[in-house]
């Protein structure tokens, strides 16, 4: 399965990865808008720690496999 950003931020290898072992998270992210991938890349990205950061892959294909299309709770990218 190819995954793709497309967006301000380049996909970090970790949440590929996580993309990829999850096919129907996979699924998910190919029917979101760039500007929504751009936002989890974001949010994944911005954790200081780097059990944060592992945390916030899992949320995401959660997230993603629930049918939540965008962070929930976040300002947002201020990259943009």
């Amino acid at each position: 399965m190819k995954i793709t950003a497309k967006a301000p931020h380049k996909m970090p290898a970790d949440l590929k990865k996580a993309l990829i072992a999850l096919p129907t998270a996979g699924k998910a992210w190919k029917s979101i808008t760039p500007l929504a991938r751009n936002e989890w890349i974001c949010w994944v990205i911005s954790g200081k720690k780097a059990e944060t950061r592992t945390i916030r892959i899992n949320k995401t294909l959660s997230k993603l496999n629930g049918g939540m299309r965008r962070p929930c709770c976040w300002a947002g990218c201020p990259h943009r």
